[in-house]
């Protein structure tokens, strides 16, 4: 057959760019189960933490798939990038125990700082401030980030199979891999890293299904649905009270300015980690369609906090579906719609045990640390701050935290060696709102 008698390419194909990127459809799909399967865990454990503000559970179930489908599938389409999200863990503990519990906020009033915290992200992004924040990052702390976070997951991996475990002499230690958890991921462990080695396509998904069926004969599923319809989700859709958030004193701000902050660089932190991986950024270290990524991220927030759940963020996780081979936005809309099929049957997600998710998290967190390679080492310019971003996303359990501490100390390094520059006017201001957010953090401690 010759060139011009070829079929001509499929919609998909045009609209996401397949070929261009290499990738399949088939590889796509494959990706975005894994994704939503690396991820799927939020559906019980978001409603069961915004639940103890005072919110109905099955309408917090619900919004967390509505807003995790419309989040995903907006990224995949309007920016073509292979991130999945969802409400934010972390913020969401913060909304819950700290926002509603401690400060005594309703929780739509909560809601309320959530939306205006969506708008400022709006405005940040189509003012260009967010976009500033990428720009002075150099190259080898996006090489420090990824690493920093291929850590985090790794760790969180290890965390969730119970293969780690929390020590209070040590802060943490080896657990009992004689537990089923453990042992089962163990399994799961192996059984990604054979396929992997023997190159199978899909080794991601076929090992998570394969240790799922492992974990329900172990005994770790414990199936016990509760009540649950599309109708639940009324009880927190559009309950937001806007007018209460202006009746509030002046811990309206500290509120907004947690949620803003916070979103903002673990957005980031996860928006390098995974375009990296992905191989979407450029040799200058650019990001093809970051406004478009952003708009995307900030409208995701606005929307959820519409349909009544905490800030929606890009998910750490996004890294299995594009070590699965995710490229393209399609990774993104397809990991969105098994979200939105979650929506009917939102308790269901239980039969996918954590130590089944585990194996799948600890091998992309080790894959993750390659872009280390690029960053120079012998030099303390790059070294010092590399380091302390690497080491302070996993143990502070903190993106923000780990980006914060490597960009001050980047600045203050620059700073010392004499080569800071009027250019670099917005990196020293960055460096300064940081060093406020770490003596306020110590001052609330």
């Amino acid at each position: 057959m010759t060139d011009e008698q070829a079929a001509p390419p499929g919609l998909l194909e045009r609209y996401f760019g397949l070929a261009r990127r290499g990738t399949t459809v088939r590889t796509e799909v494959l990706a975005g189960a894994t994704t939503f399967l690396t991820m799927a865990y939020i559906v019980l454990v978001n409603p069961a933490i915004l639940g103890l503000a005072g919110m109905p559970v099955a309408a917090v179930a619900a919004a967390t798939c509505f807003a995790a489908a419309f989040a995903s599938i907006l990224m995949g389409l309007v920016a073509n990038t292979p991130l999945g999200l969802a409400p934010g863990m972390g913020l969401n503990a913060y909304f819950s125990f700290t926002v509603v519990q401690q400060m005594h906020v309703p929780w739509p009033v909560a809601l309320g700082c959530v939306f205006i915290s969506g708008i400022c992200f709006l405005v940040l992004t189509l003012t260009g401030v967010r976009q500033l924040i990428v720009a002075v990052i150099p190259t080898y702390l996006f090489a420090a980030v990824a690493g920093g976070i291929g850590l985090f997951i790794g760790f969180i991996g290890l965390k969730d199979a119970g293969i780690v475990v929390a020590n209070p002499a040590t802060f943490v230690a080896l657990g009992n891999l004689r537990e089923p958890a453990a042992a089962v991921a163990l399994f799961g462990l192996l059984l990604i890293g054979a396929l992997s080695v023997w190159g199978v396509r899909g080794a991601m998904l076929i090992g998570i299904v394969g240790t799922t069926i492992v974990g329900w004969l172990a005994g770790l599923v414990i199936f016990k649905p509760e009540p649950y319809s599309l109708a639940a989700l009324t009880g927190t859709a559009f309950k937001l009270d806007l007018a209460g958030v202006f009746k509030l004193s002046g811990g309206v701000f500290e509120i907004v300015f947690v949620f803003l902050f916070v979103d903002l660089f673990d957005n980031i932190g996860t928006l390098v980690a995974v375009t990296k991986r992905a191989g979407l950024m450029d040799a200058a270290g650019r990001i093809p369609g970051l406004n478009r990524i952003l708009i995307a991220d900030a409208t995701a927030t606005i929307v959820g906090s519409m349909a009544g759940t905490s800030t929606v963020t890009s998910y750490v996780e996004s890294a299995a579906g594009v070590q699965a081979g995710g490229r393209t936005g399609l990774t993104a809309v397809v990991t969105g719609l098994l979200f939105f099929a979650t929506m009917f049957v939102a308790p269901y997600a239980q039969i996918v045990p954590l130590a089944a998710t585990a194996p799948a998290l600890i091998i992309v967190g080790g894959l993750m640390l390659l872009p280390l390679t690029e960053v120079e080492w012998e030099d303390p310019l790059s070294a010092i701050p590399a380091f302390l971003t690497v080491a302070m996303i996993p143990l502070t359990f903190s993106i923000a935290n780990g980006l914060a501490f490597g960009i001050t100390a980047h600045a203050a390094l620059k700073l010392l060696r004499g080569t800071i520059t009027r250019g670099d006017w917005f990196l020293l201001v960055l460096a300064a709102l940081f060093v406020v957010r770490f003596v306020w953090m110590s001052a609330g401690a």
